[in-house]
């Protein structure tokens, strides 16, 4: 019997986007990234699409798009963020899908659970949204069905199978520990069977009560634990010999979080390439396949009876998502978790609150409210527009204020299953980020519920989350966590309006009066301001508007400006008049008001702003100095009054990179300030990404002067100005091979000959 390979990475990441906004905010602790997802992105995700296999001599022989060779989930929530902030690396995912589908008649790419909510702890209506969502945006990503579905954390049992094989889902992968019984396909030779004993090289079928079957393969647990914790991707070498010592005949899976490559193990992607290299040429008789090739070839001969609940994460079930079971990342040891309880039981009764409040308005909006709110799912991913949706699922004629008021439904229902992601309950305390995320989500889900007319739904569900108690005394229970941490993130109008002015005013795009107006535009809602008269105090009038993407819903505020003592913001206030006349609230222009969040998110604009103004002027007089510039004199090791230069230092470089040749000792003079000024410069990171941008620019236009960027490197080394020419070097393989007339620019680039 043959022998098979197939290494699965499961990718995720939390919806961590704002609610009210559509957008991932700054996050302190991923700096200098502005956020987790690009940190991982940058760091996991984008080298496995070009992982680098290096020859004896460091220099890159070949570049792997790992997603060709490895089984791999990527979760609608992180799919989502990707298709907007890491279009290329997402469509990079998508190709390796589709190359090993032509390869092996079957794609790497499997589906995964919509928001990572723990499947045996969900509703039936939950069950089938998290399923279906997941189904719909698969099909969108992917251009296919998807064979089979990652269950968050691996968590699974009985009813969620049902769930999957009515959505068409042929199989799924657990760990070895959650097999209890094996026996023939006829149920004969029942035995119970062990982690350690359980044949793992073979798939296998778990029969449903309804008729159906869902097949399941499992992992190799140690191999896998070794990937994840022991530092098997340090050597390609002995990743493959412990990989081909330990594979038999049939099939040898490993499974980890896909994180693992290159975030948590930098440089693991290149492990990895080493290995699927050795398993692509047929080393030791292992080939490489994916789950759905595998199964097609070898169908199951034996059924298995699941332990149920179970999971990969937890030793009692799936407790470690509603109680105090003692499973934690044992950060601190002397913590308990039966905040766990507490929480679970405060969203459980919001959702069932949700759940009754839509189905009972709904029902005057929707054809079939369940079945629309199992479409709205590819309304999420964009696989269908508004307009269509409408026409399939709303009454027909509904007015527009109906239509709002159901589009404001459908996102209450989202925001309330968004606040179920497992990582909620998977560490040791209730204020950490994850469990105030859910609640945030809670909130927006109360917050919409409001607005469609459901009783106040908040002092029921404190009373359940106050019974939560942090480990830290000081923080208190679920309620101050709420009062504290939760409620501060709320958007409202006061808090949109100082938010949108900051950003205008940060970015100067602060509109006067009689000037055009000026929007900011985040994914879920777009701000516009608007003055159209000013009064003889110094104060201005007009219109500040919000219109919300998914809701379908413009709302309209009258707006009084008065500026602080210096003419601009700061000291000043904004007035709001509601449309009817009968509410006026005012807000101080303080970025102060602003939960940190959106503070820095604004501080973040401003900083970009300020280097692009830097940049221009930058340039601009660098080129003055450079005309200037005279040549070295005799002992001279730098510029006269470097000091007053170093400001200078991005356009200098830039001029020297791209500019024309200099005198010898002009060209002196100037590298010996650049070499010097360049260490530890502050502003060559930024300078380091309009180089990059300009090398690939120029490498994308029809016909590239390889050799005038050829110059530029050998320039910049010069210097010691050598930036990550990762995505340099990515396109220059990709469009040219490294070779040709590209031949001098790739070995300056480390290619190998």
């Amino acid at each position: 019997m043959d022998r098979f390979l197939c290494i699965h990475g499961h990718f995720y990441q939390p919806p961590r986007e704002d609610p009210w906004l559509g957008a991932l905010l700054p996050e302190g602790s991923a700096a200098p990234s502005a956020n987790w997802n690009e940190r991982i992105c940058r760091e996991s995700y984008a080298p496995l699409s070009r992982a680098r296999r290096l020859d004896g001599t460091g220099r890159i022989m070949d570049i792997f798009n790992l997603y060709e060779w490895i089984s791999f989930n990527f979760g609608p929530t992180l799919c989502r963020w990707m298709a907007a902030q890491a279009p290329e690396t997402l469509a990079r995912v998508v190709v390796g899908d589709r190359a090993s589908l032509a390869r092996l008649g079957h794609g790497n790419a499997l589906a995964q659970v919509c928001h990572h909510v723990i499947l045996p702890l969900a509703s039936d209506l939950d069950k089938h949204l998290e399923v279906g969502w997941a189904v719909a945006d698969f099909r969108h990503r992917f251009g296919r069905d998807p064979e089979g579905m990652w269950l968050s954390e691996a968590a699974v049992d009985t009813a969620s199978l049902e769930v999957l094989a009515e959505n068409g889902i042929a199989f799924t992968v657990l760990a070895p520990c959650q097999a209890a019984f094996v026996a023939d396909l006829d149920g004969g030779g029942r035995r119970a069977v062990s982690e350690w004993d359980l044949d793992i090289t073979r798939p296998y079928r778990a029969m449903l009560p309804s008729g159906r079957h869902v097949d399941i393969f499992f992992y190799h647990g140690g191999l896998s634990q070794a990937v994840a914790f022991e530092r098997l991707l340090a050597d390609g070498e002995n990743f493959w010999h412990r990989l081909s010592g330990a594979a038999g005949p049939g099939l040898l899976a490993l499974a980890t979080d896909g994180e693992t490559y290159g975030h948590h193990f930098q440089f693991g992607e290149m492990a990895l390439a080493y290995v699927m290299a050795q398993a692509a040429s047929g080393r030791d008789g292992l080939s490489p396949t994916n789950f759905g090739a595998y199964l097609a070839k070898n169908p199951p001969q034996h059924r298995v009876w699941l332990r149920e609940p179970s999971a990969w994460s937890c030793v009692h079930g799936v407790e470690r998502w509603r109680s105090d079971c003692g499973c934690t990342n044992g950060e601190h040891p002397g913590y308990n978790q039966k905040w766990r309880g507490p929480l679970r039981d405060a969203l459980n009764l919001l959702k069932a609150e949700v759940d009754a409040h839509y189905f009972a308005v709904g029902e005057g909006l929707f054809r079939d409210p369940r079945g629309a709110l199992l479409a709205y799912g590819e309304v999420l991913c964009g696989a269908m527009d508004k307009a269509d949706f409408e026409s399939a699922r709303f009454v027909p004629g509904l007015a527009a204020d109906k239509r709002s008021l159901a589009w404001t439904l459908l996102s209450m229902q989202r925001f309330a299953v968004s606040s179920f992601a497992s990582c909620a309950w998977f560490f040791d305390e209730l204020t950490r980020i994850e469990p105030v995320n859910a609640l945030t989500y809670a909130l927006r889900a109360m917050d919409l519920a409001r607005d469609t007319g459901m009783v106040d739904p908040e002092e029921r569900f404190l009373r359940e989350l106050e019974k939560a108690c942090s480990n830290d005394p000081a923080m208190g229970d679920g309620r101050d966590v709420w009062n504290n941490l939760v409620t501060p993130r709320r958007a409202t109008v006061k808090t949109l309006a100082l938010q949108t002015l900051v950003t205008l005013e940060a970015e100067d795009r602060l509109p006067g009066p009689g000037s055009p107006g000026q929007a900011v535009a985040w994914p879920a809602v777009t701000a516009s301001v608007g003055l159209d008269a000013a009064t003889g105090d110094g104060c201005a009038t007009g219109t500040f508007s919000l219109a919300w993407t998914l809701e379908s819903r413009l709302e309209r505020y009258g707006l009084s400006l008065s500026p602080g003592a210096g003419g601009g913001l700061p000291g000043g206030r904004a007035c709001l008049s509601w449309p009817n006349g009968d509410r006026q609230e005012s807000v101080a222009l303080e970025a102060a008001g602003l939960a940190w969040n959106k503070r820095q998110a604004a501080a973040d604009t401003l900083a970009g702003h300020a280097e692009s103004r830097l940049w221009e002027a930058s340039l601009a007089l660098a080129a003055k100095g450079l005309r200037l510039l005279p040549e070295i004199q005799e002992a001279q090791v730098t510029v006269n009054l470097a000091p007053l230069w170093v400001g200078m230092y991005p356009g200098l470089v830039w001029h020297r990179l791209f500019g024309p040749e200099l005198t010898p000792g002009r060209a002196a003079l100037l590298d010996a300030f650049l070499r010097a000024t360049g260490k530890d410069n502050p502003g060559a990171a930024a300078l380091a990404q309009r180089v990059l941008r300009e090398f690939l620019d120029r490498l994308s236009g029809p016909e590239p002067d390889f050799a005038a960027l050829a110059l530029a490197v050998a320039r910049g080394r010069a210097i010691g100005f050598d930036p990550d020419w990762w995505a340099v070097q990515n396109l220059l393989w990709e469009r040219f091979g490294g070779r040709g007339a590209c031949r001098p620019l790739a070995e300056l680039l480390w290619f190998a000959g």
